[in-house]
């Protein structure tokens, strides 16, 4: 499957930026929000909500590469119609929230079905974090087989940090760190560490395998724009030179 060329490009370079609008952000005053963010930051690509308005709203902000997430699959076809560049399974923390949970049988199918929908169009699809991580890896593994074209990780939604300060950060991103170190051993496609990251941990998600991160909710729970900025140029930062910012930038969630 083709990639964008420049989503291709950060991926090869393990420096990718994925900003996260949010799965049930329906609202295109809060979309336009975050994808002017992110394109000011210097995102790579901004995660929206699977709705064919939200698509060209995004492109109409400057959105270079535009993602779609859902967990139904017959929403792709028309947010592909719409302009999108690549469709995603997953961003699965919201669901979490409200008692659902997704076992590795039903992202296969899920991936089944889409794959069957869009058979042209890239594809990602998220590992749910709560299945051990020699289950994730394998599920991974049959995703791959199954179509997938990139595989996301996640996990700060069940992370409790004890800590303050910079081992929170840490803390926070444990699980996701180790779901990316696991499943980017067992796959040769591109793996995303998405959820409870930070400026601080962006270094450590590439270090563990990743060849691209994902950020929500630092960035789509701030009311302010010009604070959405500052958090996606301090990811871009951490990317870019390989180290956290300012402290003071990075402790958002």
């Amino acid at each position: 499957m083709t990639l964008p060329a420049r989503l291709t490009g950060c991926l090869a370079a393990r420096q990718g930026l994925k900003i996260i609008a949010g799965l049930q952000t329906f609202a295109p005053e809060r979309v336009s929000q975050v994808c002017n963010a992110a394109v000011s930051g210097g995102a790579d690509l901004v995660d929206i909500a699977a709705d064919p308005q939200l698509v060209r709203l995004a492109r109409s902000c400057g959105v270079a590469t535009v993602c779609v997430s859902a967990v139904e699959p017959d929403r792709f076809p028309a947010v592909v119609a719409a302009g999108a560049d690549l469709v995603e399974i997953g961003n699965f923390d919201c669901f979490y929230e409200q008692g659902r949970e997704f076992t590795g049988a039903e992202v296969l199918e899920l991936t089944r079905r889409s794959r069957t929908l869009l058979a042209h169009v890239p594809l990602s699809v998220t590992v749910p974090h709560r299945l051990p991580l020699s289950e994730q890896q394998r599920l991974a593994e049959q995703l791959v087989a199954a179509g997938a074209d990139l595989i996301q990780t996640e996990g700060g939604t069940s992370s409790s940090p004890r800590s303050a300060g910079i081992q929170g950060l840490i803390e926070k991103a444990v699980p996701t760190l180790a779901a990316a170190h696991a499943v980017s051993r067992a796959v040769r496609v591109p793996v995303l560490c998405a959820s409870g990251l930070s400026a601080v941990t962006a270094p450590m998600a590439i270090a563990a395998g990743a060849a691209a991160i994902g950020v929500g909710r630092a960035v789509n729970r701030l009311e302010d724009t010009l604070a959405m900025v500052a958090v996606v140029r301090s990811l871009r930062q951490a990317l870019t030179t390989g180290a956290a910012p300012a402290l003071e930038s990075s402790i958002r969630r």
